[in-house]
């Protein structure tokens, strides 16, 4: 067990050094133990350093102390009460506390049973040693004394290592302690020798419950021994003494009372009086400043006098009086002087009940009230009936104000007084036109609307108010062009030439002058229909190039002009020129207002099979554009449509009108060889003004 010992310290002391600089394992300990004693909370206790192994230390050394005080509270309960009854809560804290208590009452009923207190009985190694400590309490021997060293018969002084100089040859140095003799050890006074044989270990006095420590005292542990703490204070004029007593404080010897020059001290059981100087004769009274007064006898005495007499308070005394005769209210003493008669009120000169019926009674009087008072007996008087807070919400519907002798009843806002002057009907406000259009009546209250193309104003609530459509959020696609705000209502309108407002009276439809005739166009040109407007377009082909189809009238969007190479007889140049043919298409585009993707507007399409491959080589197309790409707002892409190459004319980027631009397209089918021809396409695209 040493050389184990050593290693988990050094090992311990290497993780301290690393983030403690030089608190030691021990240090750590004993703050814990110290926090513990102070019955801090173990587990958020401040860290002193920053070490893993010191925290671990310092908690469990603080959780130790903490358990070992819960554990003699536990045996001193089980010694003052002999029952463990008042910890039957078994709560975390008093887990130990308990555990404790019953194992010190099984020792102390092994002892009653003359049963050997060393048993077997697996209960636990705290739970055996608080149970063999209880069954063997009272022995001289385990109340602890002061710490000393065991004397030992035939022992000379130990050396530095702590062996006999005269039994080290039989021990062979092995004992921490003291050598008996035949390689036996033992230990000093306080503690107990360990398993090995050779180590000795500290007793813990208030675990085993060997203390003498008193009620009201808590058991500390120290190495060898242990103290008494005393729990509580003593309290206001006591102070503790040195053998843990409290002894009462003479406030008047020391001189800390509060007496004035008047009054001398006198000691009592934890405090003091003040005992006045002067002596006060019969008849007074001393008051807190010493200065003796007065005593009205005849108040604070029952009956000093004699019936029939009077009592009259004098300086330090009384005296007492014949009573002469006093009527109280509701008599009068009669002519003679010698006794009372009744008084009737109702026929005096005061009218005792205002208005109101007087009825005279032996000794009072009794008033007759009207309708809607009552009789206040102690007043005597008639007071009027607050009959709306004696009979809340049963006389009036709506509001009960209380008057002289009655009541009267009144309606909120919205309602009328009925005829029966209780209940209230319905106030029709609509018939006084409050509205500055339409009103609806409503029970209690009434309601303005406004018809359509109006808001029912936010002052009053009742001013009809003209809603401005082309000001409100979506006003702005409430027309394709202009919106035009009118009472109550709004019109669209298109721009002057080239548009008509459609059926809806929202949007512009396109005027397709071509269809209508109202163009200008030539017998020799053709009509092109474009989004507010036309084009008056006529097409040559070039040399050794002759048209496809005759010329029309009216160009649509799908008409396509093509122009194929004719040459003349022996014409080498033209016959080896790899352009086939040069067309012409029409297309007409808004500007587009939200351009998140690109529009795909013109579609090439092949005869060219995709991937195809023939017994001269294989075959593919290509698409470029050569003119006017305007601000570079077109690309052509290829794909595969149907198994053949498809050429894709996009626009990616948006335009502004109104513009015009030709677009000229190349496509050329490609062999393994050679270029086997090239098609050009002129694409006439004309971008209106306006995104409709």
């Amino acid at each position: 067990m040493g050389p184990c010992a050593v290693l988990l310290c050094s090992a311990f002391g290497v993780l301290l050094g690393q983030g403690a600089g030089q608190i030691s394992i021990e240090d750590c300990c004993k703050d814990g133990q110290r926090r513990g004693n102070d019955n801090e909370d173990c587990a958020s206790l401040p860290l002193i350093s920053e070490s893993i192994p010191c925290r671990i230390v310092q908690e469990h050394c603080c959780v130790t102390v903490l358990e070992d005080n819960m554990c003699t509270t536990g045996i001193t309960v089980a010694k003052d009460k002999g029952v463990c009854d008042s910890l039957f809560t078994n709560t975390c804290e008093t887990k130990t506390t308990k555990m404790c208590c019953d194992c010190c009452l099984l020792g102390k009923a092994t002892q009653a049973k003359d049963l050997p207190c060393d048993h077997n009985l697996s209960v636990g190694y705290q739970c055996g040693l608080v149970s063999r400590a209880c069954c063997v309490d009272g022995a001289p021997d385990n109340q602890t004394t002061p710490t000393q060293k065991t004397e030992l018969p035939n022992q000379d002084e130990n050396t530095d290592n702590g062996d006999n100089s005269i039994l080290g040859d039989q021990c062979k140095g092995k004992c921490a302690h003291d050598c008996v003799g035949n390689g036996t050890c033992a230990c000093f006074k306080g503690y107990k020798l360990k398993p090995d044989g050779k180590s000795c270990e500290d007793i813990n006095e208030c675990l085993l419950g060997a203390s003498n420590c008193r009620g009201g005292e808590r058991c500390i542990n120290t190495e060898s021994s242990f103290r008494c703490q005393r729990e509580v204070s003593c309290g206001t004029g006591y102070e503790l003494t040195d053998d843990n007593n409290c002894k009462d404080i003479d406030e008047c010897e020391t001189g800390i009372h509060n007496c004035g020059p008047e009054f001398e001290c006198q000691n009592t059981q934890g405090s003091f009086r003040c005992l006045p100087k002067v002596k006060c004769g019969p008849g007074y009274i001393q008051d807190a400043l010493g200065n003796c007064i007065d005593i009205n006898e005849c108040v604070s005495q029952m009956g000093p006098c004699h019936r029939g007499q009077i009592c009259i308070n004098t300086v330090g005394s009384y005296v007492c009086q014949r009573n002469s005769v006093n009527c109280g209210r509701g008599y009068h003493v009669n002519e003679e002087g010698t006794r009372c008669v009744d008084l009737d009120e109702c026929n005096g000169p005061e009218k005792v009940c205002a208005g109101h019926g007087c009825v005279n009674m032996i000794g009072s009087f009794r008033c007759e009230c009207e309708a809607g008072y009552t009789f206040n007996s102690i007043g005597r008087i008639c007071e009027d009936v607050n009959e709306c807070r004696h009979y809340p919400g049963r006389l009036c519907a709506h509001k009960c104000e209380n008057i002289l002798g009655s009541y009267k009843c009144s309606c909120t806002n919205g309602f009328k007084l009925a005829a029966d002057g209780r209940n209230c009907d319905d106030l029709n406000e609509c018939e006084s036109s409050p509205c500055s259009q339409e009103c609806a009546n409503v029970y209690g209250s009434y309601q303005c609307y406004c018809r359509r193309g109006y808001q029912l104003s936010d002052i009053d609530g009742m001013t009809c108010e003209d809603i401005d459509e082309c000001a409100l959020p979506t006003g702005g696609h409430i027309c394709s062009y202009r919106c035009h705000n009118t009472p109550g209502s709004f019109h669209c309108s298109c721009p002057v030439s080239g548009y008509t407002l459609a059926p809806n009276g929202r949007s512009c439809q396109d005027i397709d002058e071509c269809v209508t005739g109202t163009h200008t166009c030539t017998v020799n040109q053709s009509c092109f229909n474009v989004q507010g407007g036309f084009r008056c377009l006529s097409f040559e082909c070039p040399n050794n190039y002759r048209r496809v189809g005759e010329t029309v009238a009216r160009l649509q969007r799908s008409d396509t002009i093509r122009c194929t190479k004719s040459c003349q007889p022996n014409d080498v140049a033209c016959v080896l020129d790899p352009m086939h043919s040069v067309s012409h298409t029409f297309i007409s585009l808004p500007t587009f207002r939200e351009f998140t993707k690109p529009e795909e507007i013109v579609f090439l399409r092949t005869t060219v099979p995709a991937y195809g491959s023939y017994h001269l080589g294989s075959y593919d197309v290509k698409f470029d554009i050569l003119e006017g790409n305007v601000q570079n707002a077109f690309d052509v892409i290829k794909r595969v449509e149907n198994g053949m190459y498809v050429g894709v004319v996009r626009q990616v980027k948006s335009l502004i009108g109104p513009l015009a631009t030709t677009l000229k397209l190349s496509m050329r089918n490609l062999t393994t060889q050679s270029d086997s021809g090239q098609n050009i396409i002129n694409v006439h695209m004309f971008v209106s003004e306006f995104w409709f």
